[in-house]
């Protein structure tokens, strides 16, 4: 079964005063989720504003993502999937 789709991603910045805020927005067509994130500059540091957007954004994305995740896990939860086995940890090596 072959199936195609576009989703549509918005990525707003906006810093103000040393702290920068990140909102995106993922539109699948059927459903737009939001992410948000923020990062502030260390008062003794420079304020540089291409550092905070990328926290920022960064932090935005990691918060859809998690949106993300959370979905898929309750769309399969209703399809009467069986929920996986918790994953054990490498105590070395690459691991998330």
């Amino acid at each position: 079964m072959s199936h195609t789709a576009e989703w549509q991603v918005h990525l707003y910045l906006a810093e103000e005063a040393g702290t920068t805020s990140a909102r995106v927005v993922l539109d699948t067509g059927d459903t737009s989720l939001t992410g948000r994130g923020t990062a502030h500059c260390n008062p003794e540091d420079r304020d540089v504003p291409e550092i905070g957007a990328e926290l920022a954004a960064g932090r935005a994305l990691q918060h859809l993502a998690g949106q993300l995740v959370t979905a898929a896990a309750h769309d399969i939860e209703a399809m009467g999937a069986a929920e996986p086995a918790p994953a054990s940890r490498q105590a070395t090596g690459w691991s998330i």
